[in-house]
């Protein structure tokens, strides 16, 4: 594959956008009764009697629409796909604002630093900003990815 971006080939400040993707009140409803199924992510009238007074999706619901969203953007791109190497976590998680069903999502990934991994020279780590937003543009979640990539072979 010629096309592939290796480690080398990304630059700090380089950025990609992703989405849109429109939450439905099911989606929202399913996650938090298998993973979050505190009372407000479940029902309006649970919500009502705290500060979301809506139904809101579960901060890890919305995280997990950013993978949905950015694995979609990369599967666009093979060699892109190709040289990333998984991930070794996530600093810096924020959920800004509520995430309501019916609210559709597009998000940026943005390069803030890059280094050779000093224990394994075939790889090098990348640290990335994410920033999703919701139908206003305003933020909902950002969050500070920390990925390896492949180095381009000798």
């Amino acid at each position: 594959m010629d096309d592939i971006l290796y480690f080398e080939d990304i630059v700090v400040g380089d950025s990609v956008a992703f989405g849109p993707l429109t939450l439905s009140r099911e989606e929202t409803i399913a996650f938090a009764a298998e993973f979050d199924p505190q009372p407000f992510h479940l029902s309006d009238e649970a919500a009502a009697t705290t500060h979301f007074r809506t139904l809101s999706a579960s901060g890890w619901h919305t995280t997990a629409l950013f993978m949905k969203m950015f694995v979609a953007e990369m599967q666009k791109y093979p060699g892109r796909q190709a040289a990333s190497l998984g991930a070794m976590g996530v600093d810096e998680l924020r959920w800004l604002r509520p995430v309501r069903p019916g609210d559709t999502l597009r998000g940026t990934n943005e390069v803030i630093d890059k280094k050779i991994s000093q224990s394994r020279p075939e790889m090098g780590i990348v640290r990335n900003k994410v920033t999703l937003y919701n139908q206003k543009d305003e933020p909902v979640l950002t969050m500070c990815p920390i990925a390896m990539w492949r180095t381009r072979p000798a």
